[in-house]
């Protein structure tokens, strides 16, 4: 991988930690480079006036008193590329989006912009120009009554309680525990080193100190400027968030619903450390920093944290989680066999764990995968264990693999032994031959179900011959105890197996894999197959549609290769992308591949179980594994991942080459379909301590949602090689949008203690990101390209084709409606300065400023009385707000036109995909009928699932734009009451609409 570097013109040693340090380099000066109409960039040095009253730039061909603004002229400053000058394409690629910003001024509503060297001197300008405008708003007597006295006496207040002889100064010793006590993740050498530093620097050197100087070592080493950045960007006047700003906050950066200012004041006097600030109602600079790394404001969607998913349907509709084996602590040839691994992997709510029986040495059955007969686990043990913690984690049914390698009358007893040791929990109900799919995990909850082969109903004896599987033999060769024979002629090797083993399989039937032709024809539903991971993989690659129909009705489990001595893990998301429901893995071997499987079964309320993607369960559907583009009917949608920085990054285990210093760099992998892998890596942060700063921005497409998972990964960059530091995975529907702090892991997957990555995300159309939507239509692609028109295919049954071809006109009128709104949208958010992942209320606060921010603001106002309120202009007004009213207003035509013809379009589309679906129960008779055959059979069924998949997922987005459409005139009726350009504010028609999803058309 090529390593980039990131110079950064900020010293070093200095640390942009408040508001004043903002401003006081400003006042110093630093070069920028102005950017003009025509591209060209320019370098000039700016700074501000001594009285704070304006910016001035030199050299400069307009006299001095032109080469400047007025801050009262200042009506917003933008960060990143937010103008048309900064977006054109000869400057786009030229600097990163953190370098740029911009000044809007005057009531022409004119930009000054701006390119730094880093990001740095960006948050500096911004921090410090963003108060000057807000400040200019206030009494003068702000900074005395502001937040510096309300941080500044709760830090004293400490000191205070920690001087316990009350002479005014507390040992460095104490001073040290005290800012570690308040800060966990904090090195005690870098507290001493900076209390040595600033005694040295005020010549105050010595064993105590005094209050003063422990307040400043607290702000220099407490204080995140990020955090302080964000801070000051939701604050109204002060250096704290009020209970206003906090909700703002809440609402629009994070995504939250339904925020109200009582929880705004819970959520104070949760994390506000100051008395004072508890009693005002004012989270300040430390509260605010607790809140973002509490686990209220974590990146996981606490709703994923319990069981969030529809259990109620059949069990081939879920993954599984499983274990290979699992009693294994190490390796699985040299691994020695260990109770406690069955314990780990139903603590992590593993509901698949194999058992291999063999014979023991005193006539008992015993568990035993390595070479040492020593090591063996007697059956008994094993099976009281699992009795014992089988429903610890998890309530929904487990699956214990039995793979028989004893004789027959050690079966016996294993048969005796489960029965008595499991009693009631053992599930032994024949299948239900009139069903056609198996039952579903909520009505097997606390029930443990055998997996194993069954004698054929024509044996009558106490034991009988039946056919031999491969799994667990490559070990018996290693340990020498191979005594099958193979038959005459080939074929299937036979063992025997005693009635009673086979009576206590039920639902879980192993039999042997032919084809899919067959399975189709002969399989029933409580019959499963095992694939080795070479003939599983061979499927996937091969003939990934046959195997995704194969498992909508089936279960599959897929353990590793035999070649995997070293007990590595296989990637399961290659299998998990074509339905196989159990993916057997090594839970004793940490890594890539455990950490996508434990970060996927997350999801669920870690209960063992999560629900397959909709296209992968419906009975017609059209769905390849293999694609490489977005899929029909299934929204892409787009993550926009901003990485800002790290805290408290451990060295990487066993380096000791570089000493302390780590120099990381964050990769950020997604995993899923082929189409959605991809990845992407920061700069590496230099000679940056623990806690460095990243401010990257990456961003990744994503066609399946519902199968992709974000894996975070941060490495110490070496010549030598990249050593690992950190990892953290999650379900991409897990994350929550907003300012979030990942917890970091380790290698093992254990949490690091303090260690984080602090990110920003948005998930374009996705509630505080935006809703679930889709990608066309983002910034800069609207124009360039012919609208794309997803189209029904041709069966070449003219029946079936005539039934779809009444589709064509609606599907272009669903693709119409969604696509003129999306592109409205976007227009309007792009002159607001915002980018697609803003939502509405953001663009209405945002022009509501503008207007705020000047004192001869022209007149423009929200008509609230109406359901699509107009916004109106009294008088003349500049050219930017002009464009925006007519980007408003081109918004709401289209968004009314969409949820005024949505649903009859919708009606259409669903009459369609009806009459597609009766013709599917006559399928099989008009094929017949038509002499199809061989390749064209197949094309006929591949393009009537096309056509069902495409039907249902157009109406469903078009659904879905509906709602979102509803809700942006639901947040616009809110933001204009808020923020004071709404008039005749009588309450929205709209604007108690249920917010609960909708429901997707029936499978």
């Amino acid at each position: 991988k090529k390593k980039t570097v990131s110079f950064s013109t900020m010293p070093n040693d200095r640390k942009i930690n408040s508001t004043a340090a903002c401003i006081s380099f400003m006042l110093e000066g630093c070069e920028l480079k102005k950017v003009r109409s025509n591209s060209r960039m320019y370098s000039r040095f700016f700074v501000l006036d001594a009285d704070m009253r304006s910016v001035r730039w030199e050299p400069s061909k307009k006299d001095s008193e032109k080469a400047k603004i007025e801050i009262k002229s200042v009506k917003e400053v933008r960060v990143g590329k937010k103008t048309p000058v900064l977006r054109s394409n000869g400057l786009s690629d030229q600097f990163p989006d953190e370098c740029a910003f911009s000044i809007i001024y005057g009531d022409n509503y004119e930009s000054l912009d701006l390119v730094a060297n880093s990001a740095d001197v960006v948050s500096a300008w911004v921090m410090g120009l963003r108060y000057l405008v807000s400040y200019g708003k206030h009494t003068p007597e702000a900074p005395g009554t502001g937040h510096p006295s309300l941080r500044t006496s709760w830090i004293s207040s400490v000191f205070d309680l920690a001087d316990l002889e009350k002479s005014g100064r507390i040992p460095v010793s104490r001073a040290v525990q005290l800012i570690k006590a308040l800060n966990p993740g904090m090195k005690t050498s870098t507290i001493e080193l900076k209390f040595k530093e600033l005694q040295k620097a005020s010549e105050r050197l010595g064993a105590e100190v005094a209050c003063d100087l422990f307040v400043e070592v607290y702000c220099e080493l407490c204080t995140r400027p990020e955090i302080f950045f964000l801070l000051v960007q939701f604050s109204s006047n002060k250096e704290y968030l009020g209970l206003k700003d906090l909700l703002m906050f809440l609402e629009v950066e994070q995504g939250m619903e339904g925020v109200t200012e009582e929880k705004c004041l819970e959520i104070v006097g949760k994390y506000e450390p100051s008395k004072e600030g508890r009693e005002k109602g004012y989270l300040a600079i430390d509260g605010f920093t607790r809140y973002l790394l509490s686990a209220d404001c974590s990146i996981f969607d606490p709703q994923h944290r319990k069981v969030c998913q529809d259990m109620a349907q059949p069990l081939s509709h879920y993954y599984i989680s499983s274990a290979h084996s699992a009693c294994l602590l190490e390796d699985n040839f040299w691994g020695r066999s260990d109770i406690s691994g069955y314990i780990s992997a139903l603590g992590l709510g593993c509901r698949s764990i194999e058992l291999v029986l063999w014979d023991g040495p005193e006539g008992e059955p015993v568990v035993y995968t390595s070479p040492s007969a020593a090591s063996c686990v007697p059956f008994r043990a094993v099976v009281g264990l699992i009795d014992q913690h089988a429903f610890t984690a998890s309530a929904y049914p487990l699956i214990l693999c039995l793979v028989v390698r004893c004789s027959a009358p050690q079966q016996r007893l294993a048969a005796q032994c489960l029965r008595k040791t499991l009693g009631e929990k053992l599930y032994l109900e024949p299948p239900n031959p009139t069903a056609s799919y198996l039952p579903s995990p909520e009505q097997l909850k606390g029930r443990i179900l055998i997996k194993g082969k069954k004698l054929p109903p024509s044996c009558e004896d106490s034991e009988g011959e039946v056919s031999d599987e491969e799994e667990g033999w490559e070990l018996a060769r290693r340990l020498g105890q191979e005594e099958r024979e193979v038959p005459e002629g080939g074929g299937p090797r036979r063992v025997r197996l005693s009635r009673e083993l086979s009576e206590l399989v039920s639902l879980c039937q192993a039999v042997p894999f032919q084809d899919f032709e067959s399975s189709r024809r002969g399989q029933r539903y409580w019959e499963m197959c095992s694939f080795s991971e070479v003939e599983a993989g061979h499927f996937a690659n091969e003939c990934p549609a046959e195997l995704v129909s194969y498992n909508k009705r089936f279960l599959s489990r897929v353990y590793p290769s035999p070649m995997r001595i070293d007990a590595s893990n296989m990637n399961p998301q290659d299998f998990w992308k074509c339905g196989c429901q159990m993916v057997a893995m090594n839970y004793q071997t940490p890594g890539l591949m455990m950490d996508l499987n434990v970060g996927w079964f997350r999801q669920n309320g870690a209960c063992g179980y999560v629900l397959r993607p909709a296209i992968m369960r419906e009975e017609v559907s059209y769905f390849s594994a293999n694609a490489k583009d977005s899929l029909p009917g299934v929204p892409a949608q787009l993550l926009h991942l901003k990485v800002i920085s790290g805290q408290n990054l451990p060295k990487p285990k066993g380096s000791g080459a570089k000493g302390e210093v780590v120099e990381p760099y964050v990769c950020a992998e997604i995993h899923g379909i082929p189409a959605d892998c991809a990845e992407h890596r920061t700069k590496t942060a230099l000679q940056s301590g623990d806690n460095p700063i990243f401010d990257e921005s990456l961003e990744f497409q994503i066609n399946l949602p519902e199968l992709a998972v974000l894996r975070f990964v941060v490495l110490d960059d070496d010549y030598i090689g990249d050593e690992f530091i950190a990892q953290y995975t999650i379900p991409f529907e897990c994350l929550q949008p907003g300012y979030r702090h990942v917890p970091l892991q380790s290698l093992a997957g254990e949490p690091l203690p303090h260690a984080t990555l602090f990110v920003h995300v948005a998930i374009t159309d996705r509630r505080g990101g935006g809703g679930k939507g889709h990608r066309r239509g983002l910034a800069g692609r609207r124009g360039r390209r012919v609208r794309e028109y997803t189209s029904t295919k041709a069966t070449g049954i003219k029946a079936i084709d005539e039934v779809f071809r009444t589709a064509t006109q609606p599907l272009r009128e669903a693709t119409d409606l969604r696509e003129n709104v999306q592109n409205a949208l976007v227009s309007f958010k792009e002159l607001c300065g915002l980018t697609p992942a803003a939502n509405m209320k953001q663009c209405i606060l945002t022009v509501a400023t503008w207007l705020l921010h000047s004192d001869s603001a022209p007149s423009v106002t929200l008509n609230l009385a109406e359901q699509y309120p107009p916004m109106e202009a009294q008088g003349p007004i500049p050219d930017l707000l002009r464009k925006v009213l007519t980007a408003y207003e081109t918004m709401i035509q289209t968004s009314r036109t969409l949820i005024e013809s949505a649903d009859a379009v919708y009606g259409k589309l669903t009459q369609a995909q009806q009459a597609g679906m009766d013709l599917h129960k006559e399928l099989h008779r008009i094929e017949a009928k038509e002499g199809l055959r061989g390749h064209k059979l197949q094309k006929a069924l591949e393009s009537f699932a096309w056509n069902i998949t495409v039907l249902k997922g157009q109406a469903d987005l078009l659904k879905h734009a509906k709602a979102e459409a509803l809700d942006n005139l639901w947040q616009i009726h809110n933001a204009g009451q808020s923020c004071g350009i709404g008039r005749n504010g009588s309450a929205s028609p709209e604007s108690s609409h249920p917010r609960t999803p909708l429901e997707p058309i029936p499978e």
